[in-house]
């Protein structure tokens, strides 16, 4: 069957995938989103059903005053006699820990840290050994990838930290895994740093200590030459083999607003690419080592393409997330009945702190959403990319407004009266610009329209992709009938 790249649309960075009873897994990076790391399951590699989070609980991960892309970075997760893990790195505190359940469905472990730095870490079991791998410290000006035996109960290490690879050249080496396949451990990683330059390259070895060797064919999957070309970032892979025998990386990957202009809104998003291995075990991946929209795979299904969000079709803390270490009584939530009720603080957007604010990530770049919004504040939709990087179109003193915050200069573009108790706001988009409107007596009025790529990575700061959020600042919020469309 012909499927169609990504496979998980939108913010969903940095995926790693386990294989367990026949079923996939799948999890991303959060950063400074709660709750922490998306987690996914699938049983055609293809069609990714979101089944909750990892990190459900404030006491398992620290996002207080994190500012955006701080927070939680590139987990991976592993399966190993029945009980499931998942490792990751608070980047905001240097922390690499571990969480693990028996119950994929259910809540996961407190915490258990791992003293060994670097971030991007990795579990590999073997004969009842568990080795804990992470981008490690510059030695001779060289970064490179570290590991250690730990005890899997406690963390605690066995061995000392050793360098067993270097990379094959590329700066910021990060993302290792490693897998025993055949005769040889496979150590894949990505080098080049997760931008334009991104690449996934690998080396083996007869022993999981090394020496690891780079195969002269790295990198084995990058979509760095490949231009023009809207798939970009090619990079940060996991290498799993389906139910027919097949191996294919799950990366990531970041689409461009359009050919010509090298901008990404959407975020890092999760690509899946054939892999193969020829006689000698030497490791391959797509048609040419590049990325590309479609490929065939085995098995009958069919792609399923998600189109219509709405309050009755999604769930809080599954779809929809907070910001760091959010207020619970500031929320209540009937969306059963299409209504959600935001108290807000004096907490704006722009501070590194906990505003009202509920989101979902735009997974691609058509869009027409619609809500009621009456508040005794200020209210509204947000295109939220960071503190200093968001389009707020909002109602407030009986007035609706656009406000455009670019580098932290904010400018509120337009504003008309509203006096209806009710007001409907109205985004719609496509891949390069968002326009902003506002329904009153019965009339739909233009407040005005702002350029994507003032949201996007290459000009905002930091790694995540642009969330469409709602959000309420002093005072009392209702939203209601709220609809987002994707065309």
């Amino acid at each position: 069957m012909k499927y169609t790249n990504p496979v998980v649309k939108g913010f969903y960075p940095d995926p790693s995938v386990c294989e367990a009873n026949g079923k996939f897994y799948l999890v991303c990076s959060s950063f400074q989103y709660f709750p922490g790391v998306p987690l996914f399951e699938s049983e055609d590699l293809v069609n990714w059903r979101q089944i909750g989070h990892v990190l459900t609980r404030p006491t398992q991960v620290m996002l207080d005053n994190v500012r955006s892309s701080g927070g939680v970075f590139a987990p991976t997760i592993r399966y190993n006699d029945g009980r499931f893990y998942m490792v990751t790195n608070n980047n905001s505190t240097g922390e690499n820990f571990y969480v693990y359940t028996d119950d994929i469905y259910g809540e996961w472990s407190d915490p258990i840290k791992v003293d060994q730095g670097g971030i991007d870490p990795s579990l590999f079991f073997e004969n009842g050994k568990c080795y804990f791998i992470s981008n490690g410290d510059y030695v001779d000006g060289i970064n490179g990838i570290n590991q250690c035996e730990i005890d899997i109960a406690t963390g605690k290490k066995l061995s000392e930290s050793k360098r067993i690879w270097s990379g094959s050249g590329g700066r910021f080496i990060e993302s290792p895994h490693m897998y025993r396949i055949g005769k040889y451990y496979y150590l894949m990683a990505a080098e080049g740093g997760t931008e334009y330059g991104h690449m996934i390259t690998y080396a083996r070895s007869k022993s999981v200590w090394g020496p690891f060797v780079s195969d002269n064919n790295n990198p084995i999957l990058t979509n760095r030459n490949k231009a023009p070309h809207i798939i970009q970032g090619i990079g940060h892979g996991d290498l799993v083999c389906d139910n027919n025998g097949n191996w294919h990386i799950l990366c990531l990957g970041f689409r461009q607003i359009a050919l010509w202009q090298a901008y990404h809104t959407l975020g890092r998003e999760v690509f899946l690419i054939p892999a193969r291995f020829d006689e000698s075990g030497r490791l391959s991946a797509g048609k040419d080592g590049t990325a590309d929209f479609e490929y065939e795979i085995d098995g009958d299904f069919t792609q399923e393409q998600r189109k219509l969000y709405t309050f009755e079709n999604t769930g809080i803390g599954l779809d929809w997330c907070f910001m760091r270490k959010p207020n619970m009584d500031n929320y209540k939530f009937d969306l059963e009945n299409g209504i959600a009720e935001l108290n807000g603080s004096e907490v704006t957007l722009d501070r590194a702190a906990s505003p009202t604010f509920i989101a979902l990530r735009q997974r691609d770049f058509d869009f027409e959403l619609k809500v009621n919004v009456s508040s005794k504040g200020e209210a509204g939709v947000t295109l939220y990319a960071c503190e200093s990087e968001h389009y707020d179109l909002f109602i407030k003193d009986c007035r609706a407004a656009l406000k455009l915050n670019i580098g932290g200069i904010k400018q509120v573009t337009n504003s008309i009266p509203v006096c209806d108790e009710e007001t409907e706001l109205i985004v719609r988009t496509n891949s390069t610009r968002y326009d902003f409107y506002v329904r009153t007596d019965s009339k739909e009025i233009f407040l005005g329209g702002a350029a994507a790529k003032y949201l996007s990575t290459e000009v905002a700061e930091g790694f995540t992709g642009v969330m469409i959020g709602l959000y309420a600042v002093g005072g009392k919020s209702k939203f209601r009938d709220f609809s987002l469309e994707y065309k």
